[in-house]
């Protein structure tokens, strides 16, 4: 099972993985990239892991595809869907991504994920998510 194949099957549940199951997927000097901030190390990138995997009940990946991509440093591009339900809410918050990774010797060196943290997080806020629906609906005409 390559790389790929093993971060596709840990995406597809990440509230099933432990913390260790991180050492399979990532180098101990990744380098993790998010819209919120960027983690250092695997160490860094277990603790940001355990304080998803408290809150969330569900975090489900729908991975679409894996691509590989010509480039100096990012050697694929993954188009997914997650599907998060956290603990103290009802609702399921649904988004489109992608994310960049850098492969090297069968292990994710780099790691970065696009997507629209509005939608994510601001939207799901009361009365700010009201504000952030608002100026979206404005900026679409």
């Amino acid at each position: 099972m390559t790389v790929l194949d093993r971060f596709s099957t840990m995406y597809a549940d990440i509230c099933q993985i432990t913390l260790d199951d991180l050492a399979d997927i990532y180098a101990s000097n990744v380098t993790f990239v998010d819209p919120i901030t960027t983690h250092h190390g695997l160490d860094d990138v277990q603790k940001y892991f355990a304080n998803l995997l408290e809150q969330a009940e569900r975090c489900q990946f729908d991975i679409s595809m894996i691509a590989p991509v010509s480039s100096n440093s990012i050697t694929h591009i993954v188009n997914w869907t997650m599907n998060l339900k956290l603990k103290q809410s009802d609702k399921l918050i649904t988004v489109d991504g992608n994310t960049q990774l850098t492969v090297k010797d069968d292990i994710i060196v780099y790691h970065k994920d696009y997507y629209d943290l509005g939608e994510m997080v601001y939207e799901h806020i009361p009365l700010l998510g009201f504000f952030v629906k608002k100026i979206k609906k404005r900026l679409a005409k």
